[in-house]
């Protein structure tokens, strides 16, 4: 089976637009794959957090993987700083890298705003990601879109790598959300939905209550148009609400386009409220199981012993070709 790698920062509530983008394809690729899920702390502190709510969200982020359907019987669940061969991969990589295709990289411009001076991890983040995706010789990615270029950029690593010191690196595939599904922020539909906005209506949370589902949805932007049509140019709000409703509910956006003519956005954001709720409410009973259980520190625990077996191998190959150790 091909292995599949991928991984989800532990930087709070993971939204609608993370879990339709990325997660469910986790719970997709399972069956026929072999998969390796982290949560990915390292990356987490490229940025300042607090050491006791970084510790709550890494366990937070294991316990929605099983809550949204990962079994740990089919794949790997671990947290990325208990195998250290991350940030050592991290270095050999560093050193193949160089700083100009880093300063090109579109996420570090945005999240470092250009500025003169950024913490150096922000620059160095795409190594690590890379890092993480190549230690397991993974064939697949799952990723959300804005993935994209950090994605080309481990390809390149590793063709890099490999001209030079063999056949060293598995040179994976992203594996991208289809067409259409890119969930947008709902009080701004021209950016993307993002936890990290001030406005808590700006998104829905896979473990938002019922009320706050539903005032999010109800306070959503649309336009003054009033016709219940999927454009994205030209009507970005009702064309985002679409989405999301089309994805949870299985129906195509043509067949809710003709299942809404003539009605308002009223009626169509409150049957919108209810699909959601009905998508949600079983991750989240399923999260308030899990989390405070004691199997959840010992899936992890094994998870990272099952990642460590396959990352020491690995990294024991590279370092034999860059000439590391005896």
């Amino acid at each position: 089976m091909k292995r599949v790698f991928s991984g989800v920062q532990p930087t709070g509530n993971i939204h609608i637009g993370n879990y339709l983008g990325a997660l469910r394809q986790f719970v997709e690729l399972q069956n026929d794959h072999e998969c390796i899920y982290c949560i990915v702390d390292e990356h987490a502190i490229t940025l300042p957090q607090d050491p006791k709510e970084l510790r709550k969200h890494i366990l937070d982020v294991a316990a929605l993987y099983l809550a949204i359907g990962v079994d740990p019987q089919k794949s790997i669940v671990f947290v990325q700083s208990d195998v250290p061969a991350h940030a050592e991969l991290s270095w050999i990589l560093t050193c193949n890298s160089y700083t100009g295709e880093l300063f090109r990289m579109t996420q570090f411009k945005s999240k470092s705003q250009n500025k003169e001076s950024a913490p150096a991890g922000l620059l160095m983040y795409p190594v690590l990601m890379a890092a993480d995706i190549l230690l397991y010789d993974t064939d697949v990615v799952p990723v959300g879109n804005d993935q994209k270029q950090h994605i080309e950029l481990t390809r390149d690593l590793a063709i890099r790598v490999n001209n030079t010191r063999k056949k060293t690196f598995v040179v994976p595939e992203g594996r991208f959300m289809k067409e259409g599904a890119r969930i947008m922020a709902l009080d701004d539909p021209t950016q993307k939905m993002s936890k990290s906005a001030e406005n808590i209506h700006s998104r829905i949370s896979l473990l938002d209550d019922d009320n706050k589902i539903k005032k999010s949805i109800m306070k959503a932007t649309t336009d003054s148009e009033g016709i219940i049509r999927f454009d994205p140019e030209n009507k970005p709000g009702i064309s985002n609400l679409l989405n999301i409703y089309s994805v949870f509910s299985g129906r195509p956006v043509a067949e809710l386009e003709a299942a809404y003519e003539g009605k308002g956005y009223g009626d169509f954001k409150k049957d919108l409220v209810q699909v959601t709720i009905e998508a949600l409410t079983p991750i989240r009973e399923r999260f308030n199981e899990i989390r405070y259980s004691e199997e959840l520190p010992l899936i992890l625990k094994d998870g990272a012993e099952r990642a460590n077996a396959i990352a020491v191998r690995t990294l024991a190959r590279v370092k034999n070709v860059f000439g590391l150790g005896f």
